[in-house]
């Protein structure tokens, strides 16, 4: 009898239990499938947390009746019972106590509140859209710092520093050697901070690289190398529980002893591990490339006009020194092009190829140019001579001049046309990416498309993966509410009751957005994506109350008794699910481990998520549930009026004719 009872207990709720579940499986979906360089890491967590639920539910529904039944509790068995709950005296104890506070607090506290809510039906509803409205002023004034994604830092600093190309060797280390010994500077002062009780250097490590980029993790990719190229890069050893000065400042301070590097193009700090791109990345696209280096200057003097920003730089760099060759106007005149003159240049130091002869199984190219004496310097350029259509030969110096430029060491296109990049770092204590870009889009690009006509404003970096990802995630989050719209009107049989248990998950954003504002943290895309898990999660306590409040309606009661003995039924385990969840999300939500950092945001959005949507939800559901009866009532007086209105403009009485 008592594996009965335990059995018949759960089925009151398997169906609920079970559409809930599968609901907060589908919310998963999102965090599945983001779009983007952080695709590969996000996948895990959404079928890890999916496989989750589904064991979950497989426990929950064909063996949890099981435990219940050999519970001491239910045993029928009164010896059986008495040797094995002797164990458990004071435990049940405890049990009893909590059940019997919960059921005063309810009785004495709960259902008075609910029942004056549902009286005030319009007023809770309003006061619930006056916390959304309250919230969004947060995020709008600036209260609620929202950005994108954080760079995270490690224990490891890089410097870079990239010279002209074409640079020697020699300069280049010189600079690398500058860097070295701010970096030996700053183990000094990091060692001067030691606590009495460490005994090691705080730098575990120091390396140089000339030539070539120094690997910082199995994502990073080269991407510059050469004798112009130098890179610094310092491993620091933290003691367990520092809480002191983080590595991206003592980056920043790395920066400061270091100074600026004469000549340098390029020179950055950096100790982040995991970064979206570059903080901020400005893409100038146009034909001319004199244009583009104007409107890239007046971008770069706008940025470092802001504060918070450093590492400024852009793509738009000198290679090697060139010979340029110019066709004076009198080789026109002797029917000589460009084409020709580069040609027999190319031929005179470089060769023609006149033949090719077969070695056994090689083949030896044959060319044909000056001998090595005449080809050394620009002089014998300018002594050659150039041969005319007819067979005539002139000096060179008579059809074209020679100057000695540097040349361009890359040209980058987009769909044909040239670009530049205008790139920066933010320091996010300051400032933020987003709020840097919004002035720049509200003051300097339409400045510049302006002036320059051919050049079009693009965003890159950090920016563009932001765009990509959550464009992806509002399209499968709408797809997946719709999901959720579905399975929810399948046990409650309504296309409206579904509204009312979805109307949580805003409010669900809500303690999300509060949570991040209570413990001082910025909402980020992970944050985001807590907020899609958090709409699967927060539905089921408002599923199970309006179930409740259904079966008790077929058993007679009327809608307001029936919302109100549903909720006071429901309250110990809504209660304990939500206490629980928050329980077992505080250690994350309170760990400051590089290791964690990245889930912490997700943690905040569902714990404080979780908790305040509930809180919420055990006075809005009820009053929404009963808002419901109301609808025949409220629209009743819209029909009159429309009828009124038929009837003075003569229509109803051309449709009956």
């Amino acid at each position: 009898m008592a594996r009965d009872a335990a059995i018949a207990g759960t089925q009151e709720v398997s169906l609920p239990v079970i559409f809930g579940v599968l609901t907060t499986i589908v919310t998963f979906i999102p965090v599945m499938l983001v779009q983007g360089e952080m695709s590969g890491f996000l996948g895990g967590i959404g079928y890890t947390a999916m496989l989750a639920l589904v064991f979950s539910l497989i426990e929950s529904q064909l063996i949890l009746p099981s435990h219940l039944a050999r519970h001491p509790l239910v045993l029928d068995d009164p010896a059986k019972k008495k040797a094995k709950a002797s164990w458990l005296k004071r435990w049940s104890g405890v049990e009893v106590y909590v059940t019997g506070a919960l059921a005063r607090f309810v009785e004495g506290h709960y259902r008075p509140f609910v029942t004056r809510a549902i009286e005030w039906r319009y007023t809770t509803i309003s006061a619930a859209l006056a916390m959304l409205i309250v919230t969004y002023g947060l995020i709008a004034g600036g209260h609620i710092t929202v950005q994108f994604f954080p760079a995270i830092a490690g224990e490891r600093l890089y410097a870079t520093v990239i010279m002209p190309e074409g640079t020697a060797v020699r300069e280049t280390e010189q600079a690398a050697a500058q860097l070295e010994r701010a970096a030996e500077q700053l183990r000094i002062e990091l060692d001067a901070q030691r606590g009495p009780d460490e005994e090691a250097s705080r730098v575990k490590h120091m390396m140089v690289s000339v030539g070539s980029q120094i690997g910082k993790n199995s994502m990073a990719v080269t991407t510059a190398s050469g004798s112009h190229f130098a890179e610094v890069a310092i491993e620091l050893e933290l003691p367990e529980g520092y809480s002191g000065p983080s590595p991206s400042e003592f980056a920043s301070r790395w920066r400061e002893l270091a100074g600026a590097v004469p000549d340098a193009v390029e020179q950055t700090y950096t100790a982040n591990v995991i970064a979206a791109g570059n903080a901020i990345e400005v893409v100038l696209r146009g034909s001319n490339m004199d244009d583009l280096s104007e409107a890239a200057a007046l971008v770069k003097q706008e940025l470092y006009a802001t504060t918070g920003l450093y590492d400024i730089y852009d793509s738009f760099r000198g290679g090697k020194h060139e010979v340029h060759l110019q066709l004076l106007p009198e080789a026109r005149t002797l029917g000589l092009s460009a084409r020709d003159l580069a040609q027999q240049v190319r031929q005179a130091f470089y060769g023609e190829e006149v033949q090719r002869v077969q070695r056994g199984k090689d083949e030896v190219r044959v060319y044909v140019r000056y001998p090595d004496d005449e080809r050394r310097s620009l002089s014998n350029l300018e002594s050659m001579r150039i041969r005319t259509a007819d067979g005539t030969e002139v000096p060179f110096s008579s059809v074209a001049k020679v100057s000695l430029q540097r040349g361009m060491s890359k040209i980058e296109r987009v769909n044909g046309k040239r670009v530049v990049r205008v790139i920066a770092d933010v320091d996010r204590t300051q400032t933020t990416p987003e709020e840097v870009l919004a002035r720049l889009e509200r003051d300097v690009f339409p400045q510049v498309e302006q002036r320059w006509q051919g050049i079009n404003v693009l965003l890159a970096g950090e920016a563009e993966t932001s765009e990509e990802a959550l464009s992806g995630l509002m399209v499968m989050t709408g797809l997946c509410m719709f999901i959720v719209f579905g399975l929810l009107a399948i046990p409650l049989k309504s296309y409206l009751q579904p509204l009312v248990v979805m109307s949580v998950i805003p409010f669900g954003a809500v303690g999300a957005m509060l949570g991040h504002f209570v413990l001082g943290a910025d909402v980020v895309f992970f944050s985001l994506l807590g907020i899609v898990a958090l709409a699967g999660v927060v539905v089921n306590a408002s599923l199970v109350l309006v179930d409740k409040a259904n079966r008790l309606r077929a058993e007679g009661l009327d809608t307001s008794e029936a919302i109100i003995e549903a909720a006071c039924e429901r309250f110990k385990p809504i209660v304990l699910t939500t206490g629980t969840t928050f329980l077992g999300l505080l250690p994350l939500m309170s760990s400051d481990e590089f290791a964690t950092s990245m889930f912490v945001p997700m943690a905040i959005s569902l714990g404080g998520g979780v908790l305040f949507s509930t809180l919420i939800s055990l006075a809005l559901v009820p009053s929404l549930y009963r808002l419901l009866d109301d609808g025949p009532a409220l629209v009743r007086p819209l029909k009159q009026s429309v009828a009124r209105w038929l009837r003075s403009t003569g229509l109803i009485d051309r449709q009956q004719s």
